[in-house]
């Protein structure tokens, strides 16, 4: 029997454990290398006074399933009247997070399940017949390691261009993770052994080049999550960069393909 294909899972690692079972499930040797690192901010004043202003916004929208996760975890009442709130996520992790956190399925806008793109312009296809000049909206997202809030700005350009005030929140900061000499040796194997990078955030592809200044990639081979993604890893050297929609099933298949390519991108 052929050795299982390695997968090295770069999201934080407390987003990794159900994609490392689900891909093993999948025949696949995955492994977490996590090149991420999230928290708690420092400031939780913002987000408090968020949760007192909730209901007085048309839509929340959560970047990511941890948006979802820390700005829950700072709600200061186990219950809270959402009025006519809608809740907009870009992505079925995210969709998930709020409907487990208690929030109706029917005030959830996102792009459908088979959508072939989950990010902000494939939400905003779903809500812009919604908005109105007038209304508020408020973007919950992450912060950089100096604690701003950080992150694409496409959507809010969009909403304040059809009149909408919009606020923004940081529910968790990122940080730059630390790196053992065991996994800077296995990142640097894994770089022209035939293993498979899974990217999920640009940001992360940046960190491990921080870590590995001096590696040759043109030998790598990734799926990423998302074409910009896909991009990152290119101009970052990468060998082979296949794209897949974030979900278990397309991910799998992908790296099951990839992994058949070991030659350099022409």
């Amino acid at each position: 029997m052929p050795p299982r294909t390695r997968v090295w899972v770069t999201r934080p690692a407390a987003d990794a454990a159900s994609w490392i079972e689900g891909l093993k499930e999948k025949g696949l040797d995955a492994q977490s290398l996590p090149l991420m690192a999230i928290g708690p901010v420092a400031d939780a004043q913002p987000l408090q006074t968020a949760w007192q202003d909730v209901v007085h916004y048309h839509a929340v929208m959560f970047v990511s399933a941890n948006a979802v996760r820390y700005f829950f975890q700072a709600r200061s009442q186990p219950s809270v009247s959402w009025g006519d709130v809608r809740f907009w996520v870009t992505g079925l992790g995210s969709r998930a997070a709020l409907m487990a956190l208690g929030v109706p399925a029917q005030t959830i806008d996102a792009p459908a399940a088979d959508a072939t793109q989950w990010d902000s312009e494939a939400l905003w296809a779903v809500v812009a017949a919604q908005v109105q000049s007038g209304q508020k909206v408020l973007i919950v997202r992450g912060a950089d390691a100096q604690g701003q809030v950080a992150g694409r700005d496409w959507l809010s350009q969009q909403l304040q261009a059809q009149g909408v005030h919009v606020d923004q929140v940081a529910a968790y900061q990122r940080q730059t993770p630390v790196f053992s000499q065991a996994q800077r040796l296995a990142a640097a194997q894994a770089a022209s052994d035939g293993s498979v990078w899974l990217f999920s955030n640009s940001e992360a592809i940046g960190h491990l080049q921080s870590a590995l200044p001096n590696q040759d990639w043109s030998q790598a081979l990734a799926v990423a999550t998302h074409p910009r993604i896909a991009q990152h890893a290119r101009q970052a050297g990468w060998g082979f960069v296949a794209i897949a929609q974030p979900s278990l099933g397309a991910v799998a298949t992908s790296i099951k393909s990839t992994h058949e390519f070991r030659t350099p991108r022409a």
